[in-house]
């Protein structure tokens, strides 16, 4: 199946890194700590199976979900429960783990997956912490408990997003991927009734871990062209089967699916992901290979530039990334940092309405914008919030088949018949991220859909 999408935009920014990534050019982190943020996997109720102070091994539950008992969070590495972090009402933040100097962790007898009946390939999933790392839609939650039917499966093995490093790279610099992809989408075969969508780019189309696939029965290959939001899981399933009111699909990244397989070839999974550490502000963009979770501190190491700018470093791409202090934690789902100038130490004439060419825009507004090949922007608004326009606008950057802006207003008014009506049940936040880039209206678009997502969650389970 070939998918070419139109609508969309592919942000232009300095800090990237060269597609033809070797496995020579990724540096291991030797030893990071890491954190555990219940926040990242929405939906999921946390509680402590550990306390501080504990020695956990890779692998080891953390942390189980209070509306799913089976499900958990595990230690990425071998090491020592340093700290519980708690918020508001003793609300869990993240678990802090600090690693071991060295040791592996422990390798299985045999395969938790080697029952192949769905019910209990789904609690060896949940168990081993890897459930948690699927997307239930509608909701965009992690999975229910309970759940009987999946219609289909959705793996996203490419990433549209700005300065995202292309499976392709990732596949190279891995040569064992191969050996796990096919595993990985037979385990997913029993999971759903229906078929395992597996998403790639034309660059990844030929490599020995998306080929292994084509011979396995209800699975199938979309290649997928465009600009993005391209590779989002939403764009895809619009564009293959929309959802309809009754219906769940599950969707989760290439890298899952490796860590399935593995699990059902050896009875036990690697932790690490190829980082990209990109951005206007890193002296050399580049790419690490470091656990889930890892300290951003060991993952940017000294590659800040020291031009006297204040920085905001993102856990994740501009898009739908995460704003993280220089002491904070890489979130689930990224597998990348970009570091741009915060903006809020510039002072330049006219600001936000100055003519400069340097200056991004979606709608190319400023002279000259267009000869630029990449831009360096900052973090700023420019512009405050203001009532909404009506124009259309948004639906430039959403190949999907709704109303964008009706159902942003239906959701702000919590009209649930007209939420349904409009298409609440096809969308998450970040399908909204690049029409929240264009906004002229400065709306928090992300923000607006996950509320509503939640209020619709609430009120109709």
């Amino acid at each position: 199946m070939n998918i070419k999408i139109k609508k969309g935009l592919n942000l232009q920014l300095e800090g990237g890194i060269a597609d033809t990534l070797g496995a020579s050019a990724i540096s291991p982190l030797t030893s990071a700590a890491c954190a555990l943020c219940p926040e990242d996997f929405h939906g999921f109720k946390p509680k402590t199976i550990v306390k501080e102070g504990d020695t956990v091994t890779a692998g080891q539950a953390v942390l189980f979900n209070k509306d799913y008992e089976t499900m958990t969070l595990v230690s990425p590495v071998n090491g020592t429960i340093k700290a519980i972090v708690r918020g508001d009402r003793r609300k869990i933040l993240r678990v802090e783990i600090e690693p071991a100097p060295d040791g592996e962790a422990p390798s299985a007898e045999a395969s938790p997956l080697a029952d192949e009946a769905p019910e209990a390939t789904v609690d060896a999933l949940a168990r081993a912490g890897i459930l948690a790392r699927f997307r239930q839609r509608p909701f965009d939650v992690v999975p229910a408990a309970g759940i009987s039917s999946v219609r289909d499966i959705y793996v996203t093995a490419l990433d549209t997003a700005p300065l995202a490093l292309s499976p392709a790279a990732l596949c190279a610099a891995d040569p064992q991927s191969a050996s796990y992809s096919a595993d990985g989408a037979r385990v997913l075969t029993r999971l759903s009734a229906g078929k395992v969508f597996i998403a790639v780019d034309a660059a990844s189309a030929s490599h020995p871990a998306v080929k292994a696939l084509d011979k396995i029965d209800r699975v199938v290959i979309i290649t997928v062209e465009g600009p993005h939001p391209a590779g989002l899981a939403g764009t895809i399933i619009a564009n293959t089967k929309p959802i309809n009111k009754g219906e769940t699909v599950w969707t989760l990244d290439f890298n899952t699916m490796l860590r399935i397989g593995q699990y059902a070839a050896t009875g036990k999974y690697s932790f690490d992901n190829i980082v990209a550490v990109t951005g206007s502000e890193i002296k050399s963009p580049h790419a690490v290979k470091a656990p889930d979770g890892a300290a951003l501190q060991a993952i940017i190491g000294g590659e800040l530039k020291d031009d006297g700018v204040n920085k905001r470093i993102i856990s994740g791409n501009v898009l739908t990334g995460v704003k993280e202090d220089a002491d904070g934690y890489l979130h689930f789902p990224y597998t990348q940092v970009t570091v741009i100038p915060e903006g809020d130490d510039v002072d330049e004439f006219m600001g936000w309405a100055s003519l400069s060419p340097s200056k991004i825009s979606a709608k190319r507004s400023f002279p000259l914008s267009f000869l630029k090949k990449t831009f360096s922007p900052d973090a700023r608004l420019n512009g405050g919030r203001r009532a909404m326009i009506m124009s259309g606008e948004y639906e430039r950057y959403m190949p999907l088949d709704i109303l964008p802006e009706y159902l942003v207003k239906a959701v702000i008014a919590k009209d649930i018949d007209a939420m349904e009506r409009l298409g609440i049940y096809e969308v998450a936040p970040e399908d909204f991220a690049l029409a929240e880039f264009a906004d002229t209206s400065k709306l928090p678009l992300q923000q607006i859909i996950r509320e509503g997502l939640d209020y619709l969650r609430e009120e109709t389970e």
